[in-house]
């Protein structure tokens, strides 16, 4: 399970690993929700839906800290460091034949992530369903030093040594194994655009997944086909319209993605045989304290990941 090609002995059988992080966020309150969503009832949900979960618990973490002296990085030695023992985390539960679901936590967790899968397999894949492309460091600063909308650029070995170098030299991941679905037009001009294109990077943004959410899902994974590694799922809650479901920690008003739309793109990707595993982000457990959207997003999250075939 652990060397050439992929393959899923069992599709249904996952491994929770939280990771309370907060540190490379644009301020605290992710760190919370490793313990909001087991409390809101995900494992119960993933059950009741016919999955295996062993919960291995959560990662030490990190909480947002003000970096009055940081000039472009902030909170880079937290950021790296937690980055660092998902990595860890992830190839060691990747050697128990179960899926990874890792749960943060800001985006730089998905980094960790990568790095972790790259150790067993160096052509690993991933769709990146999100709101923002998260270029930062790509095309220059935009001076707020935050991390945490710089993912795909350190992916793509963009950035800071210390992130880019998770899994040794060269990129995380090949532009041709990297696929970004979700993406809020209003969040990246057209100089990402371009840059995306040209260096081969797949990109449908939010009225691609609103007019067809099982069509992008299935466009994003024909673009990284090729290879035989496995598949990786990044899912960042500021997908949604935050007039929808007001969960992320960095809102998207106004986007029109609903959340049943992504549970399609997500069910899609989840039934590919190269599936390996999920990355939940961004949630910020403050902004619901009568937790009603976080027990949706939690139905949510199980109705996307029950096995293909069984009903949720």
């Amino acid at each position: 399970m652990i060397s050439g090609e992929w393959t899923v002995a069992r599709m249904s059988d996952w491994v929770v690993v939280g990771v309370p992080t907060s540190a490379g966020a644009h301020h605290a309150g992710q760190e919370c929700a490793p313990a909001a969503l087991r409390k809101a009832g995900l494992i119960k949900a993933l059950r009741a839906a016919g999955e295996s979960v062993t919960d291995a618990g959560d990662l030490p973490g990190a909480v947002f800290a003000v970096d009055h002296e940081a000039t472009g990085a902030r909170n880079l030695g937290a950021v790296a460091r937690v980055a660092g023992e998902v990595a860890d985390a992830v190839a060691a539960k990747l050697q128990t034949g179960r899926l990874p679901l890792v749960i943060g936590g800001d985006c730089t967790i998905t980094l960790g992530v990568i790095a972790g899968f790259r150790r067993h397999h160096p052509d690993v894949g991933l769709v990146y369903v999100d709101g923002d492309a998260d270029l930062g460091g790509a095309l220059g600063s935009d001076g707020s030093g935050i991390l945490d909308s710089t993912g795909v650029a350190h992916l793509l070995g963009h950035g800071t040594p210390e992130l880019c170098g998770l899994a040794g030299p060269g990129p995380l991941l090949e532009p041709g194994r990297l696929a970004l679905v979700g993406g809020d037009p209003r969040e990246t001009d057209d100089a990402g655009r371009r840059f995306l294109a040209e260096t081969g990077v797949s990109f449908q943004e939010g009225p691609a997944l609103m007019a067809d959410p099982a069509g992008a899902a299935a466009r994003a994974l024909a673009a990284i086909a090729p290879a035989s590694g496995p598949l990786v799922v990044h899912f960042d809650v500021d997908t949604v319209d935050s007039g929808d479901l007001p969960l992320a920690n960095f809102p998207h008003y106004g986007s029109g993605v609903r959340l049943s739309q992504v549970v399609t793109c997500l069910q899609v990707l989840r039934a590919a045989p190269a599936f390996a595993g999920l990355v939940l982000t961004e949630v910020n457990p403050t902004h619901d304290p009568g937790g009603e959207q976080l027990a949706r997003y939690v139905a949510a999250i199980a109705a996307a990941v029950a096995a293909p075939g069984r009903p949720a």
